[in-house]
């Protein structure tokens, strides 16, 4: 169990961490659209928050409802909230 915590723990604070760099970057990229370096940067953290996202939602529960691709059960319901320690 202890591994499992920590393996979603690790996901969770890495989706994070690409979040803020791709926040980080939108803003550069508004106000330098033509810098292909920085698009480069943004299109590969895009690409790794969709594969880290991907493998949460497959190992916990969605992050998002668009990520909610069962259609046997919803779960969305399952991920904590955060007066239960969600965030």
């Amino acid at each position: 169990m202890n591994e499992t915590m920590n393996d979603k723990n690790r996901l969770l604070n890495d989706i994070g961490i690409i979040g803020f760099t791709l926040v980080d970057l939108t803003l550069y990229l508004d106000t330098h659209p033509f810098d292909t370096d920085a698009l480069n940067y943004f299109n590969h953290y895009s690409r790794i928050q969709k594969q880290l996202t991907r493998e949460f939602s497959s190992k916990y529960y969605p992050l998002t409802t668009a990520m909610s691709d069962s259609n046997t059960e919803w779960k969305w319901g399952l991920a904590p909230l955060p007066w239960e320690g969600g965030c």
